[in-house]
């Protein structure tokens, strides 16, 4: 592993000023995804600013009709919150499915969508729930943040301090997770609200994740699995590796979708 300096901010102000003054500052939330990439070489910060003692990024709460997570907010903590579990158990059961009791113990929701990773799970939930992304700067919407593999709206120094997520009528989250990682081959968020209907597919897509326009337009005219028949993914806009072809994720969304229609229900 390369060397870097360790740094803590007790407030953003604080982590914003370190993160500037770094010549090449990351910010470290559960490090999840950051550390490995520290080990491996793809990634060499200069200074590592751990957001861990900021205790305003750790709250959930309900404001009206939404859920605001904290960004710090751990993996298994919002599967465990009261408000979460209460007002969208898709997320809560989500979180909970999310890799081994260390990830969940360690992981952040915030860390996990400012990586991006294509096979990650909570993407599929801002996508499939039409959440905010609230930074110390502005608002962005779950539809534009995600711009591909890995990249986000984010500008650089950004800090994510919140996820607001409006509660739906009904959801479910569907995953074929690889056996080892637990991270989703595929996985589908389905819901249905205020929103409209939304169809969000991760770990499946070469750009990342996505809203499946198709099924969307499918289940708004009848919402059930079998609405779903036909309206499958173009194989070449597949993500095809060592864990699975691309014919077999595009067959593997069609499924995946049905089974989270089916769990709305």
């Amino acid at each position: 592993m390369s060397d870097f300096n360790y740094l803590s901010a007790a407030d953003l102000a604080e982590a914003a000023v370190k993160q500037k003054a770094a010549a090449d500052g990351s910010y470290l939330a559960g490090g999840m995804t950051l550390l490995p990439a520290i080990k491996l070489g793809l990634n060499q910060p200069s200074d590592l600013i751990d957001l861990a003692g900021i205790a305003d990024l750790h709250q959930v709460h309900v404001d009206g009709d939404n859920v605001v997570v904290g960004a710090m907010t751990r993996h298994f903590e919002v599967a465990n919150s009261d408000d979460v579990n209460g007002r969208i158990p898709a997320l809560a059961d989500l979180a909970e499915g999310i890799g081994d009791p260390q990830v969940r113990n360690r992981g952040t929701i915030g860390g996990s969508i400012a990586n991006n990773d294509p096979a990650a799970d909570y993407p599929a939930a801002c996508l499939g729930l039409g959440a905010t992304i609230i930074t110390d700067r502005r608002q962005i919407a779950a539809d534009d943040f995600f711009t591909g593999l890995l990249e986000t709206a984010l500008e650089d120094g950004e800090i994510i301090t919140a996820v607001s997520f409006p509660a739906p009528e009904k959801a479910a989250y569907a995953k074929f997770a690889h056996p080892a990682s637990r991270f989703a081959l595929v996985g589908v968020f389905v819901s249905s609200g205020s929103a409209g209907i939304r169809v969000a597919v991760t770990g499946a897509g070469a750009g990342g994740v996505f809203r499946a326009s198709g099924m969307e337009a499918a289940l708004a005219k009848d919402f059930s699995a079998g609405a779903l028949d036909g309206a499958g993914m173009p194989e070449g806009d597949m993500l095809s590796d060592i864990h699975a072809a691309a014919d077999y994720r595009a067959h593997l969304v069609g499924v995946m979708a049905g089974r989270a229609v089916e769990a709305c229900a």
